[in-house]
């Protein structure tokens, strides 16, 4: 194929030169790639300033877990990899690079003329695989003679992963933390979540998680997996400004069937806490919105409340679920508070009392008293983050 000048029924391929051999899965021999990008810091994705990140892997890897904000361009779909893998294997390598070029080019054109039908000349893609082999690189090479400025990261997904496990688990964390705790349904995330658009840095986990953390925690979306969780992570982590505290919730070393990574857990264990007070009344009437999917569900919330049967007993679980059916769902929430949740929170303070620094009072959770006690919270968060850097 030296020299050959293809003229194409695809209007998006038409006058692609081939100046080489075509590399495909299988094929002994690295590629070629012309642009690469090497990745030493997670950072380095923000600033080098890719108009996309293309995950040429497989969907099965890529709902695994992938570079945040990647968009999935398989080469071979996960069928399709089976069967090359297998051919490679089990009959014969030379059919399987065959197999591979027939379905990595057709692929690639199917992705050119869909997914990429809009993208203009200056556009400047990032390609990835698995170790920035075979698959980003003939892709990578087929957009760049395209005419776009397609670059292949170094290393691949591997590279990536690899620098989001020492932020996670082999680097002492980079970043201050302050602790926001308080009793089931004070309000903390709400308040996170106010704080982060008054410009604080806030790492949502139970967000990332999509869990509340706590046997009544669990989503209509499934959680995701533990690579996908550290990967949000340690991206949200990468854009955070070291010199500023981040704000997080108080946890347990799990949120829901994930495992905090071990220095985001080490982090929460030593830093400063802001302790949030609020009324059970107050506590009791917020559970509504706060679990707004158990109140449309009392079905599926008196079968949670089942659950808990080992704890308090018939007679009491008994006794909650007539009252979910009742529909009287503050009683039932106070009731939950009283003799579930707030005996654990106290024995679980009792871990960190002396990491609390300030302490701030909301009579109600109401978004104007939200509102009111924001400044004191800042106020309150700034004293703690002052004494770790003190100390």
């Amino acid at each position: 194929m030296h020299g050959v000048r293809l003229r194409c029924v695809r209007p998006a391929f038409c006058a692609i030169r081939i100046n080489g051999p075509v590399p495909f899965p299988g094929a002994k021999g690295s590629v070629s790639t012309g642009m690469t990008f090497h990745l030493t810091n997670l950072s380095d994705l923000d600033a080098a300033g890719f108009d996309d990140l293309i995950d040429a892997r497989s969907p099965d890897e890529f709902a695994e877990d992938r570079v945040p904000g990647a968009i999935s361009l398989p080469v071979l779909d996960n069928d399709e990899r089976a069967r090359v893998g297998t051919m490679y294997v089990q009959q014969s390598r030379f059919g399987a690079r065959k197999m591979g070029a027939a379905l990595v080019l057709r692929n690639v054109a199917h992705h050119v003329d869909t997914a990429l039908a809009d993208r203009d000349g200056a556009w400047r893609p990032l390609v990835y695989c698995w170790r920035g082999g075979q698959r980003s690189g003939t892709f990578g090479w087929l957009l760049r003679e395209i005419g776009w400025r397609a670059e292949i990261l170094n290393g691949g997904y591997r590279t990536y992963r690899r620098l989001v496990v020492e932020a996670l688990y082999d680097r002492p964390l980079a970043h201050r933390l302050v602790v926001l705790e308080g009793m089931t349904c004070t309000g903390k995330t709400a308040l996170l979540h106010r704080l982060a658009e008054r410009g604080a840095q806030v790492l949502d986990l139970e967000g990332l998680a999509r869990h509340r953390g706590s046997v009544f925690g669990g989503q209509a979306d499934p959680q995701p997996s533990q690579k996908w969780f550290e990967s949000t992570i340690a991206r949200t982590l990468s854009r955070f400004d070291p010199a500023r505290p981040v704000l997080v919730e108080a946890e347990s070393s799990k949120v829901g069937n994930l495992l905090v990574p071990p220095q985001i857990w080490r982090g929460m264990i030593i830093a400063p806490r802001v302790q949030i007070e609020v009324p059970l009344a107050a506590r009791a009437a917020f559970f509504p919105h706060a679990y707004a999917d158990l109140v449309a569900d009392p079905a599926g919330f008196s079968a949670l409340i089942g659950k808990l049967k080992p704890l308090h007993g018939a007679a009491r679980i008994a006794e909650w679920q007539g009252l979910v059916a009742e529909g009287a769902f503050q009683q039932v929430a106070a009731a939950l508070m009283l003799h579930h949740y707030d005996p654990r929170y106290g024995k679980s303070a009792d871990r960190h009392s002396d990491a609390v620094v300030a302490g701030v009072h909301l009579d109600d959770l109401s978004p104007d008293a939200v509102t009111a006690a924001l400044p004191e919270l800042e106020a309150a968060i700034e004293l703690a983050d002052n004494g770790a850097v003190a100390s």
